[in-house]
């Protein structure tokens, strides 16, 4: 395994701008070989997008994760889980995130589509029908306080034998990209019972309203309990107390690192245990490698294989109880052999996570991992048979490999995460200079109103300042420089690199 790393800043040395962290080591290779029934599809997405295989992986895991949630619980060491999967994937722009997402999300988006339009024609039935309702009671409800004794007491009859309100179809959104909390619960409520959030450019929502310091903590708690399978309450003045059991819910965020590190680095994020429950990877890039034309004429068989299963998954009746928004998922019980594998495993990632073990520093990760590990088993063991009677000792045994695999990468990037919210800061305004802001030189007051969010505030401005300063990514200008046509007090240069830092 690869050793701590410790992302210190890096002194500054006068030849030229400093970078603010230390590069991060090269992961391990991605297990392809465990991906089993999904390894098809993830090669043949790697063969046409000449992404990395671990992004394709990610994806193909986490679709295939989203479809069989609602069917099964997986046994664990510690009780039964839900087969639902969060994963996070860090690639910078330009390594074919979206476009392998694109290929493997196909089956979801055509099968919204089509419930689409099921639920437009379902909709306008339920419209008329609740008209029809609503009338027929208001009648009955007149008639009922009506002086007519024997009138009354017919309509009495009839409104018990009305029924109840006609219920609305449910909305056919499979996935959300950037909700609240409360948004997903009212997606929830109005909706399918089995949901996914998928990003593939979630600095918006790492970001966003969702994750900001007002709402971080509420969104984490109530995401947090989805992944493991409870119920969600959600209580407000104005519109009561509401409880969602019964819902699953998969995750796949993908985004670039310098969005990723702030979450990383988030106290909040680890302290509650959140991020512990993602299958994280930054994968080796390939850019500047992808020189090959065209792809194998087999690749594109594969992709429709892994849509036609997907829409097999989708199109099956969850099951569900009293309720079409309740789930009630049967049991998917480990065999004796694969139960024996993952006891296996759980002893030796217990035993690393001593004093000066090998997994010491990241112990929330190293605590889930024999259940990510039944977990990734019960994924692989449903996307091949919905109606599979137990985890096989095969199955199990790509869950360790792969649990093993992201556990490594967990130790790699977390220590790697583990820079003060000061410097994150100053490398995103580093990264917003270089990129987004079109001058060679700027004013705090720039910084203040068209900067990055988090430095609009002349402290944390300042702060950022200061440190981009002491790397020799900025360069301050005599006082009274002119800069836009006027003079300014305070302004900078902003050093260029010939190549990219």
């Amino acid at each position: 395994m690869n050793a701590p790393i410790t992302p210190e800043l890096v002194p500054f040395k006068a030849e030229g701008p400093q970078p603010l962290l230390r590069e991060i080591p090269q992961g391990d290779p991605y297990p392809v070989e465990a991906l089993g029934p999904i390894r098809n599809a993830v090669e043949a997405v790697h063969d046409i997008t000449q992404a990395p295989v671990g992004i394709a992986a990610q994806s193909a895991l986490s679709v295939a994760s989203l479809a069989v949630q609602p069917f099964a619980d997986v046994e664990t060491l510690g009780g039964d889980a839900p087969c639902s999967l969060f994963c996070l994937t860090i690639a910078e722009s330009g390594e074919r995130k979206s476009s392998c997402d694109r290929l493997l999300m196909r089956g979801v988006r055509d099968y919204e589509k089509a419930q689409g339009q099921t639920y437009r024609d379902d909709f306008s039935e339920y419209e008329i029908s609740k008209e029809i309702w609503t009338g027929k009671r208001k009648r009955l409800l007149t008639e009922a306080a009506g002086n007519d004794k024997a009138k009354a007491t017919n309509a009495e009859a009839d409104l018990r034998a009305l029924g109840p309100e006609p219920r609305a179809p449910l909305l056919p959104n499979v996935t959300a990209q950037e909700p609240t909390f409360e948004g997903l619960l009212k997606l929830y409520q109005a909706g399918r019972p089995a949901l996914g959030l998928f990003n593939d450019d979630a600095g918006g929502f790492i970001g966003g309203h969702a994750m900001n310091s007002d709402n971080r903590l509420k969104t984490i708690a109530g995401l947090s309990k989805l992944w493991n399978g409870d119920t969600v309450d959600r209580i407000r003045s104005g519109d009561g107390a509401s409880d969602y059991p019964g819902r699953r819910l998969a995750m796949h965020l993908m985004a670039q690192p310098i969005a990723a590190r702030p979450l990383m680095a988030d106290p909040q994020a680890a302290g509650q245990g959140f991020l512990a429950r993602f299958l994280i990877t930054e994968p080796p890039s390939t850019i500047g490698t992808r020189l090959r034309r065209g792809h194998n004429h087999t690749s594109d068989a594969e992709v429709s294989i892994f849509t036609a299963r997907l829409a097999a998954v989708l199109d099956s009746p969850m099951p569900t109880g009293d309720s079409a928004q309740e789930l009630a998922p049967q049991r998917l019980p480990l065999s004796p052999q694969a139960k024996e594998l993952l006891w296996r495993f759980y002893e030796a990632v217990e035993v690393s996570q001593v004093g000066g073990g090998a997994m010491e520093h990241v112990r929330a990760y190293a605590s889930k991992a024999a259940e990510q590990a039944a977990r990734i088993a019960g994924v692989l063991t449903l996307w091949d048979d919905l109606d599979a009677p137990q985890v096989t000792p095969q199955a199990m045994g790509w869950g360790v490999t792969l649990a093993q695999y992201y556990l490594t990468e967990a130790r790699r990037l977390a220590e790697a995460g583990l820079v003060s919210e000061e410097t994150a800061k100053a490398e995103r305004l580093r990264h917003w200079l270089l990129e987004s802001w079109g001058y060679d030189d700027v004013t705090p007051r720039e910084i203040l109103r068209m900067g990055p969010n988090s430095l609009r505030e002349a402290k944390e401005a300042k702060k950022a300042i200061a440190t981009l300063e002491r790397h020799g990514w900025l360069v301050p200008l005599p006082e009274g420089a002119t800069v836009r046509g006027a003079q300014r007090k305070e302004a900078y240069r902003i050093v260029r690199p010939t190549h990219a830092v």
